[in-house]
């Protein structure tokens, strides 16, 4: 990209005043979102007001609009729901109340609102803004305002923030909260998962969702249930037969429980509520199973929020004070949403006409009309389901006498498991026979490698580490062996889940393809690594369970912190030479700073941020919390940092450490990365049985050009394979990361929330885009 960059230093908020409010349902990550658009309008010298209660708020005006600072925001992003509260408000409906809600804005001098709340909250405020200037003239007529005022409040500039944990609003692939309702909902199915098994129970989980089945559908997904009902896609006729026949199948197969996920507003083809007791008499009645209800209900709200949902409200946030202060009069009310990993801004009404088609849809009984409208991310996962969840009988498989390997290198990472499960599955469906290799490519070598079947992957979606065993040795010293091994079992093509020794591994056996013909077969790798440091992909299997526990660890140390005043913590992450997990980290749990190895510093760096912490202990937050890469630097140390900023420190602070260690690689994996390793692993199945056919001749599989060997990454907004040999110029081999970093653009965001002076290229945002109606094909192509 050639562009000049752009930098929001010409942007000044000066003279400007911003209200922000959260209104509708409560959702985890609003605190965050309200935090940034304080802490950025600060910073953009605006000034800003917390409007307590939502419309209602603003509509008895007094003290529930009111300025706020720097510090009014200290200390919530790691708390749930909305600390400025919010509340249905019929008054805010009626004109009357419109009129006394601008009022009392105009008393204040605010015309710039950021909304953060659900479909319902956002039309009401596009509403507010096409009536403004006829409420200010109406306010003048009666005498309330003078003309004046008409003139210098002239337009109102409205942008919105979704935060809803339903995901139901079409434009944004993720809305605030939506991530940590789901963290709530498999925690408590893992949970359930243990008892039921000691019982052979059937649990029914009724979970939100009343018009839309996203959270059903991904818990589903990322807990392998049995079956999973969604207002989306109705079950077919004679789906109580169906269902009973695959529950007493699974049980037949050894399995001794079986999880059904029912949404709240699941129907049946002819609109009927299919209600989770429903299914719960069938079983009984039918099979005669003990089955329980389990109904979720407020708890998905409640809790603390996701790291993945602090970083979305951030970021969400700060490009809405951005959007705010571009707005000019003509500007259409927008919404500031996800695609990808890249923050758009997309406009109100159409993303809300959007998610009301969806609705119609479903009304009028165009099912797959809905899904469709709900786009290719959730179209992606119900197709992900149907392939994963049902194992169509032997005689209807086809038969491609293939036999493909699976094998995890590097070091454990958590989701390896669920990629290795969807990748085994994918296998059987496809025709192929699926053999897992134990203990990487050193097991590969001495032959520990055996046939795995559909039932042997059950369960694993859960489970953390990686049960089929990893190494980081690398295949070169055992090129030979492999080979045979390769020969012996005529493996046809090879799946790698791994971190950078997979890459690295993938690089050493196309190159020994001149020798040895068992290597000229399509080998794909999956990217799984805590570090998220391979090239080629922005995201990789198990960073996000790494990111959320490096979070749950620094809200704890910020709460004993907060209990002893005046100290600060130094934490070190892992990562390798690659900052990622530092500087999200830091960016998640609200650090003052992460020194990571791909943004030198030196002691002139250092002494400003105890100068920094110094300042800021005079202040009301009387804490600390600095975020260190364990390879940032190799003078530089833990140690050094520490000692250095106890000794600068004495008599204002002082200071302790926290090594994170292995805990980061641990843990079950969050529900984004069963999610994604599940989508993923998947789609890199359905190549190798793409490629095999392409390079079947003559009785054989032969492929020896670049393109059979890929990676397949996340890239922006796509996934994409890419042939690992052209990844070699991309790739940093001395301290093994990727040499350009998308989240490295984020860093700024973390200084200025931070109360850092920094500059921040806004290159990418402020375009308003359009909502893209996703055709069938592109489903298949691109998003995960």
């Amino acid at each position: 990209m050639d562009h000049q960059p752009k930098f929001f230093e010409n942007l000044s908020g000066t003279g400007k005043a911003i209200g922000v409010l959260t209104s509708g349902g409560d959702a985890q990550g609003m605190n965050a979102a309200v935090r940034a658009v304080v802490r950025m309008g600060i910073y953009v010298k605006a000034k800003v007001y917390f409007v307590y209660e939502g419309y209602q708020g603003m509509v008895d005006g007094g003290d529930n609009i009111v300025e706020v600072s720097w510090e009014s925001v200290s200390s919530i992003l790691q708390v749930g729901g909305t600390v400025i509260g919010s509340a249905r408000c019929k008054s805010f409906r009626t004109r009357e109340g419109r009129l006394q809600a601008a009022y009392n804005l105009v008393q204040r001098g605010i015309t710039n609102l950021c909304v953060i709340g659900g479909d319902g909250s956002l039309t009401g405020a596009n509403l507010f803004r096409e009536e403004w200037s006829g409420l200010l003239e109406e306010l003048a007529q009666k005498g309330k305002i003078d003309e004046e005022a008409v003139k210098k409040y002239a337009y109102l500039n409205i942008v919105g923030m979704v935060g809803s944990i339903d995901n139901d609003f079409c434009g944004t692939d993720m809305t605030i909260g939506t991530d940590s309702a789901l963290h709530r909902i498999i925690e408590v199915v893992d949970a359930i998962m243990t008892t039921a098994q000691s019982h052979q129970r059937t649990f029914v989980l009724e979970v939100m969702g009343r018009h839309c089945g996203y959270l059903a559908l991904v818990s589903a997904l990322a807990c392998g249930a049995d079956w999973v009902f969604i207002p989306e896609y109705p079950p077919e006729e004679g789906w109580e037969d169906s269902m009973c026949v695959k529950l007493s199948e699974n049980r037949a197969r050894k399995k001794r429980l079986n999880i059904i996920i029912v949404a709240e507003g699941a129907i049946d083809c002819h609109n009927k509520p299919i209600t989770s007791e429903k299914v719960k008499d069938l079983v009984v009645q039918r099979l005669g199973f003990d089955t329980r209800v389990t109904i979720l209900g407020h708890v998905q709200r409640g809790g603390t929020p996701s790291a993945f949902d602090r970083i979305l409200a951030s970021r969400m946030g700060v490009e809405a004070v951005l959007a705010l202060l571009e707005g000019t009069p003509d500007t259409p009310a927008c919404v500031v949403s996800l695609s990808g990993n890249q923050a758009v801004r997309l406009p109100l009404m159409e993303c809300v006409q959007m998610t009301q088609e969806v609705q119609k849809a479903m009304d009028e009984g165009r099912f797959v009309e809905a899904v469709r409208l709900r786009g290719r991310s959730f179209e992606n996962n119900l197709n992900t389901y149907k392939l994963l969840s049902q194992k169509k009988p032997d005689a209807e498989l086809p038969k491609t006498n293939f036999n493909v390997a699976v094998l995890n290198v590097g070091a454990p990472a958590a989701g390896m498991n669920a990629a290795v499960r969807a990748a085994v599955r994918v296998g059987i469906t496809e025709g192929h026979k699926m053999f897992a290799v134990i203990d990487g490519f050193e097991g590969f070598s001495r032959g520990k490698i055996k046939e795995i079947s559909w039932g042997d992957v059950g369960g694993w979606t859960g489970q953390g580490g990686s049960i089929l065993g990893t190494k980081r040795t690398l295949p070169a010293k055992y090129l030979e062996k492999i080979a045979d091994q390769m020969r012996t079992n005529n493996i046809n093509a090879l799946m790698v889940i791994g971190g950078f020794e997979a890459y690295l591994g993938l690089l050493e056996l196309s190159a020994a393809r001149e020798k040895y013909d068992e290597f000229c077969v399509p080998m794909v790798m999956v990217p799984a690594t805590v570090s998220n440091n391979v090239p080629g992909s922005d995201f990789s299997i198990g960073a996000d369970t790494a990111l959320n526990t490096i979070t749950d660890t620094c809200d704890r140390i910020k709460q004993s912190a907060s209990g002893t005043k005046r100290r600060v913590f130094i934490i070190e992450t892992m990562g390798g030479y690659c900052g990622y997990l530092a500087n999200m980290g830091a960016l998640a749990a609200g650090a003052d700073a992460a020194y990571i190895f791909e943004e030198q510093f030196d002691i002139r760096e250092l002494q400003a941020n105890v100068e920094h912490l110094t300042e800021k202990m005079k202040t009301s937050i009387q804490r600390g919390l600095v975020l260190r890469n364990e390879n940032c630097n190799e003078n530089y140390t833990t140690d050094f940092i520490y000692q250095l900023y106890s000794e600068e420190g004495k008599g204002v602070f002082d200071c302790r450490k926290n090594v994170l260690g292995h805990m980061q690689q641990g843990g079950a994996p969050s529900p984004f990365d069963r999610n994604f390793g599940t989508k993923i692993s998947a789609k890199a199945m359905q190549w190798i049985s793409k490629k095999l056919k392409e390079t079947y001749r003559k009785g054989k599989v032969f492929a020896n050009t670049d393109d059979s060997v890929c990676l397949l990454g996340m890239r922006r907004r796509n996934l994409v394979f890419q042939p690992v040999a052209e990844l070699k110029n991309e790739t940093d081999f001395v301290h093994r990361i990727p040499m350009e970093q998308w989240w490295l653009k984020l860093r700024p965001l973390m200084k200025i929330l931070a109360k850092y002076k920094t500059s921040y290229d806004v290159s990418d945002s402020g375009q308003l885009e359009h909502v893209a109606m996703h055709s069938p094909k592109e489903a298949e192509t691109g998003a995960i």
